[in-house]
């Protein structure tokens, strides 16, 4: 024996012993692996195939072993995009030698797997303990009472076949879209338990206090009863206990009781008890077994919805895979909390998988409160009736009590087996109903990735309930924000809607351990790049749209002006919570005239919480806060909003000025005299100044060059046209007491162009575009263009000696057409990065640096020769910055973003959209490009920028 396993046979006594001390009725749990990833146990280990296999060696228990080292990566795809023959099928075996004591005789003594892939063959002190488990995401154990050998060592053996040889198993576990691993990847622990014990409670706890559970028994003896008690988790509150009698020889018995005054779970106020029930005969406790549980009541109505406590509920939703970088599907409860955090944090309440999750993830769904869908795996094939049967079985055994789970999925896409829907209800007395995602099964359509106007007689335009099961598809920066807005207004129109669930939640790239170059994160291409979060939960910018979209408190469009009297209407889109339980407070935010010249931050100048009398769920109501006398010295007004629990919902924010107003307050201007001179020799024009001259070309009135005192501004070639057209019909060159003026007149899209060099340095652009259409054919005499998704001007910048850029308007991230939202405005300040969204994962820097940016209103552009500043006096302005880097891993056929105009920097009033797993064509309408329209003596589109270029 090595001294390493002296040690842990030692500390394993050490626990038994301590565990002996505690009640003997209840059933002990002792690890025999660690108790996660982060605090794992060391067995021995051989690998078959792959990296550092054919020898024993040691493995860290639970684990995945490819990101131990060991075996052979491969991804689900290997069979279609990958083009791999067959997928890897090494096998695992483990030993661990562990003693049990002498006085556990008379116990029944289980072992439980908490997960092993795939299929995984358990033998203790050489002899089997029961048939080979097949199934990959599944719980289950062997009673082992009369294998061990008790007072003194025994040995554990399992063999654990990556590839099953059962192939409905890898059909619907392993023909998949994520990754295959190999281990056991979640804890291997025993249940001891007395002579007599109750095996497995599964509940049906009502709103209304009245519990129903369904018990297994063993061994009980006759004129046994059950003394059931219930204490609150975390809160107040003494209910008495209920004695419930027992039958005679019966192994499966149903009892009942109800306590009054119980707080229903849900998941804005989860809710949570203990429910305790005591196996009692003559006074005598045998066994006494606990379970966390929620009171609820949940109703599943055809052609009308889904009510929990009754209240129909919307469910706002996102599908989960369980993967951690370092350590695959091997994760710890902590990563539990910071994720369903992470999905509370976006404001939904509810979420998928493909599988069903750690047990450790399901009680933070039930402790902070999300809808679960919990699916039984099968991605686009199903078990067998056998493996799918005994599959079922284990999964709503294992979580039938969770107060979060509130649907079955059966399989996926296919993936399921009719002949066997039924088992769910076997083990199931809350009923909860089974659903096939993607399918429109038993009156629940849960298509998936359906258009805007989906479809012929169902959703918007059908009699059945509709749940998309997965939607907003998210690969790269595609949908999960791009488009939801128009999706999700269209679908609250019918009260058939019953919610839907975005793909996905995270960037599923794992660690190659068997790598050694500079790339270490694999996510096989665009294949697994799919999350509005990225490996390490970094937050791309559909990340807020989420969280403002499905926000429960939503205002109704406004505008401050000058008539501001402090009001908004607002909405509850809460289901169960007031909005007098949230807490609401504003802040005026002021930003020094000199911000943008120096590194100040703005400062708040006001602040107060905002009273909410009541609005209840469905309603909208006025708010109103009084508008303090400084008000209007602020730049910009913003409010938060926190829930009854203190997470904050969202902070919206409103300028208080237009973008005239900025850019006459946060331009510098110094007093000079007269030096301005503005010449024409022959196609060149020249407007100089003391501190900056700017030469242009006067046949396409584009900038050939800019210098200041410190030499070149490499700011030129443009104005460019985008979406439009435009020639040259004359120019004209002017000096005034203040400036020297280069004047354009076009024809085509743009009317004209005034350039002005003032004295002090500052140039300013005065475009006029979209003017003087004439009379066309049309019966209203309008000129009309369509299909524009892109219009503005752009110039040429070098992105080479960008350092970053603080800027004043919607941020901090970039956005698309159909995905504004989740940007507010303020100041905001980024470091250049080159983050490709959903590949960058060595180095990858949210927000993007790179992009569109709206309502820009000024910004200070950094860079190492110089730091250049341009103003808007038009609101509603986007801001081209550079173009993003397209995916270099992409293994099929994406598209990652609309096409860029030409150019660097570009001024423009119309972006494109972006997709969302299918054509824009099947989005909503702020996805769709705009169009012209024009009549005659119309006034035009004005576009007026200033230019800093002084090098100050």
């Amino acid at each position: 024996m090595t001294k390493n396993t002296a040690k842990l046979n030692t500390l394993f006594v050490i626990i038994l012993l301590l565990s002996l001390t505690l009640s003997a009725q209840e059933t002990e749990k002792i690890y025999l692996s660690g108790k996660d990833v982060e605090n794992p146990v060391t067995w021995e280990f051989m690998c078959t195939d792959g990296n550092n296999s054919k020898k024993w060696t040691t493995i860290n228990v639970p684990s995945n072993w490819e990101l131990e080292g060991f075996g052979e990566y491969t991804y689900g795809r290997w069979y279609k995009e990958l083009n791999q023959d067959e997928p890897s099928k090494e096998e695992g075996f483990y030993k661990y030698k562990f003693n049990i004591p002498e006085d556990y005789k008379g116990k029944n003594i289980t072992i439980v797997f908490g997960g092993a892939m795939t299929d995984t063959e358990v033998k203790i002190n050489g002899k089997s303990a029961g048939d080979i488990h097949q199934g990959g995401f599944y719980e289950f154990k062997h009673d082992i009472t009369t294998l061990l050998n008790y007072g003194g060592e025994n040995l554990l053996e399992a063999r654990v076949s990556k590839h099953s040889s059962n192939n409905s198993v890898n059909n619907a576990e392993r023909k998949t879209d994520w990754w295959l691993f190999g281990g056991i990847y979640r804890p291997v622990w025993l249940e001891v338990s007395p002579e007599s014990y109750i095996e497995h409670i599964a509940i049906d706890a009502k709103m209304d206090g009245s519990l129903r559970a369904d018990l297994n028994l063993v061994n009980v003896p006759k004129n046994s009863v059950v003394e059931a008690s219930i204490s609150p988790i975390g809160g107040d509150g003494n209910f008495q206990s209920v004695t419930i009698p027992l039958k005679d020889d019966s192994d499966f018995q149903t009892i009942e009781a109800k306590w009054y005054h119980v707080k229903p779970w849900n998941p804005e106020s989860p809710n949570l008890y203990t429910l305790s029930l005591s196996l009692k005969n003559n006074g005598q406790v045998l066994h006494t077994s606990e379970t966390e549980i929620g009171f609820r009541t949940i109703e599943f109505l055809k052609k009308d919805g889904i009510y929990v406590n009754g209240k129909k509920i919307l469910l706002k939703g996102i599908n989960r895979h369980t993967i951690w970088p370092e350590s695959g599907r091997s994760t710890t409860k902590d990563i539990s909390i910071l994720d369903v955090n992470l999905i509370k944090d976006m404001n939904m309440n509810a979420v998928r998988f493909h599988y069903p999750p750690d047990t450790h993830f399901l009680k933070v769904c039930d402790s902070l409160g999300l809808f679960v869908l919990n699916e039984v795996a099968g991605w686009q094939n199903g078990y067998d009736t056998k493996t799918g049967t005994n599959l079922i079985k284990e999964t709503v055994q294992r979580d039938v009590n969770h107060p979060s789970i509130i649907i079955w999925d059966h399989g996926n896409e296919g993936g399921w087996n009719y002949q066997i829907d039924h088992v769910f209800h076997e083990y199931d007395p809350q009923k909860r109903i089974v659903i096939h995602p993607w399918a429109d099964f038993n009156g629940w359509d849960t298509h998936h990735y359906p258009t805007y106007l989906t479809g012929m007689h169902r959703f918007n335009n059908g009699e059945n309930v509709f749940l998309p099961t997965e939607f907003m598809h998210g690969t790269y920066d595609n949908g999960i924000g791009a488009g939801l807005e128009d999706f999700w207004k269209r679908y609250k129109h019918s009260p058939l809607f019953a919610g839907g669930f975005m793909w996905a939640m995270l960037d599923e790239a794992v660690l190659r351990t068997d790598w050694t170059g500079e790339q270490k994160y694999d996510s096989k291409g665009n294949l697994a790049a799919d999350g509005v979060l990225g490996p390490h939960r970094e937050k791309e910018g559909s990340f807020f749209t989420v969280k403002e979209v499905w926000s429960p408190i939503q205002f109704e469009p406004k505008r401050i002006t000058s008539k501001f009297d402090g009001t908004f209407l607002v909405s509850n889109e809460y289901i169960f919570t007031n909005l007098n339980a949230c807490k609401l407070a504003y802040k005026i935010v002021k930003a020094d005239k000199s911000i943008l010249y120096n590194d100040a931050k703005a400062e708040v100048i006001a602040s107060s919480p905002i009273e909410i009398e009541s609005i209840e769920p469905g309603e909208t109501r006025k708010i109103q806060f009084k508008v303090p006398e400084n008000f209007f010295e602020g730049d910009w007004l913003e409010i938060t909003a926190h829930d009854n629990h203190g997470r904050e919902i969202y902070t919206w924010s409103w300028p208080m000025h237009r973008a005239s107003y900025f850019a006459e307050k946060f331009i510098e201007k110094n007093e000079v005299k007269k030096s301005a001179k503005a010449t024409k020799v022959d196609d060149e024009v020249l407007l100089k100044s003391k501190t900056v001259s700017a030469k242009f070309d006067a046949k396409t009135g584009e900038i050939i060059s800019i210098e200041n005192k410190n030499g070149i501004v490499p700011f030129a070639n443009g104005p460019k046209p985008i979406g439009m057209k435009a020639d040259i019909e004359n120019v004209s060159v002017e000096e005034t007491d203040d400036a020297a003026i280069f004047d354009v007149k076009y024809n085509g899209g743009i009317h004209s162009a005034k350039w002005t060099l003032f004295n002090d340095g500052r140039l300013k652009m005065e475009m006029i575009v979209l003017k003087d259409a004439g009379r066309s054919n049309g019966f209203d005499g309008a000129f009309f263009e369509g299909e524009i998704n892109k219009f503005g001007i752009t110039f040429d910048f070098p992105e080479e000696g960008v350092e970053g850029i603080k800027f004043i308007g919607n941020g901090p991230y970039h956005v698309w057409k159909n995905r504004i939202k989740g940007t507010e405005f303020g100041l905001w300040e980024k470091d250049y990065n080159n983050t490709i969204t959903g590949e960058s994962f060595e180095n990858l820097v949210y927000p993007e640096f790179k992009g569109y940016h709206a309502n820009f209103v000024a910004g200070n552009l950094k860079t190492q020769t110089g730091d250049y500043k341009f103003f808007s006096e038009n609101d509603n302005l986007f801001l081209r910055l550079f173009t993003p880097d397209l995916p270099i891993n992409e293994v099929s056929k994406t598209f990652p973003q609309p096409d860029f105009p030409e150019g660097n920097i570009s001024f423009m009033y119309e972006i494109p959209a972006m997709r969302a797993f299918k054509p824009l064509e099947h989005q909503g309408p702020e996805s769709q490009p705009t169009n012209i329209r024009i009549k005659s003596g119309d006034d035009g589109i004005p576009m007026t920028i200033w230019f800093d270029f002084r090098g100050n």
